[in-house]
């Protein structure tokens, strides 16, 4: 009788939305998955909330339905854009379908699909170890050397650790850039009542440019507020400066909230936007996943989404060549990967970009704002129609995505 060959072993590096996906889904249907993390856990500072409908879809398609109903978690319940503190429109929450934009801990959530990988007999997870190169033989890449000196032999390396990924410096795949418009501060403050009702994501925006928007996170009793920044703009205020300057672009009720939290507003942190995409995701053996193949601009949340949809697309290719030990399919797999995530990625990046462009025509644009302020009770509705008209593509998601295997 002739034995089945032993599925080949894969090294995930980076345990973020699309590693941590991927090693779960992969392990459950009997591949070996080392999962490595630079981290000893996942409570950082700044971890993207925010779950589209086509975020939300990929979730239960992988069958975690059940595992998200016990995450905290928040919906929004609108989008509001206020132009020197008057509404300029509100659109309600679903914008389409019947799924609201969610907000997850995403802590919590990595945690969850962590625990459920772990009951994988085939699943080992390495925190606190950080990669520092790549094993090459014959061309191909074979494994990876840990920070603590030890070697992880592999017949795939998959590379999700994000945006500034070493894998990807290290295997000499070339990310090209694109030109982004906006840095952000990112603070937490403590919450009002009102956002404890109706949770509205509040983008608002002053009479001297400047931007910001702000939600109630994930979390019990915290408002999120992310600040737009001019690339390479520092800016250094006191908490009680930043309460002020906050309150001068919003309504009454949540400048007064504004100032009167200042003294508990946490020093903030700047998050360098970063977007772009290899033109090549892949050599032998390798595989680049998630921001690390393809970082995403904050607008509308894609990169959590656009994670996990890489996460379900790679397993579907991966399987058959991962359990059937065959080298060759495995690396022919991995064009398939990016062939099919290509489109979507690409057409996600440019609609990010118009709305970045709109923006920033905005906030450059004094004569307009005042303009849009005056005319807001005739055109505010029709303005929100067509913002809402525009978002629908990014939250649905550009292409089919279902988990096959």
């Amino acid at each position: 009788m002739t034995q089945a060959p032993s599925p080949q072993a894969v090294v995930i590096v980076g345990a973020g939305p699309a590693g941590a996906s991927l090693a779960m889904l992969l392990a459950e249907r009997g591949v070996p998955v080392t999962l490595v993390e630079a981290a000893r856990d996942f409570q950082r500072q700044f971890r993207g909330e925010g779950l589209m409908p086509s975020g939300l879809a990929a979730l239960e398609a992988m069958g975690c339905g059940p595992l998200l109903a016990r995450l905290p978690q928040r919906t929004l319940s609108a989008w509001s854009f206020q132009l020197h503190g008057r509404e300029l429109f509100r659109v309600e929450e679903p914008l389409e379908g019947d799924r609201p934009c969610t907000l997850i801990s995403q802590p919590a959530l990595l945690d969850a699909l962590l625990e459920r990988a772990s009951r994988a007999s085939g699943f080992q997870w390495r925190p606190g170890l950080a990669v520092v190169d790549l094993i090459e033989a014959g061309g191909r890449i074979t494994g990876v050397v840990l920070s603590d000196g030890s070697r992880l032999a592999a017949s795939l390396v998959v590379a999700t650790d994000g945006r500034s990924s070493l894998v990807r410096q290290r295997s000499g795949l070339e990310l090209e850039r694109q030109s982004s418009p906006i840095d952000l501060l990112w603070f937490r403050l403590p919450s009002h009542p009102r956002f404890e009702r109706d949770n509205v994501f509040t983008m608002l925006l002053g009479e001297d440019g400047s931007a910001c928007s702000l939600f109630h996170g994930a979390l019990p009793g915290e408002l999120q507020l992310g600040w737009v920044l001019s690339p390479g703009e520092r800016i250094e205020r006191s908490p009680q400066a930043w309460g002020e300057a906050f309150a001068a672009m919003a309504p009454g009720w949540l400048a007064d909230h504004l100032l009167q939290v200042a003294p508990a507003i946490s020093s903030p942190l700047k998050l360098s936007v970063q977007v772009g995409c290899c033109r090549r995701w892949h050599r032998p053996g390798l595989l680049l996943l998630g921001d690390a193949s393809h970082p995403m601009s904050p607008i509308r949340a894609q990169g959590i989404n656009m994670a996990l949809r890489d996460a379900i697309v790679a397993t579907n290719h991966l399987l058959a060549p991962l359990l059937a030990d065959d080298a060759a399919a495995i690396d022919s797999s991995l064009d398939q990967i990016q062939a099919q995530r290509w489109p979507e990625i690409r057409r996600a990046q440019a609609l990010q970009q118009q709305e970045a462009r709109q923006a920033q025509l905005l906030r450059r644009t004094p004569l307009l704002r005042r303009g849009l302020v005056q005319l807001a009770p005739w055109l505010g509705e029709r303005i929100g129609h067509s913002w809402r008209q525009r978002q629908i593509p990014l939250r649905q998601g550009l292409a089919s995505v279902q988990l096959t295997v």
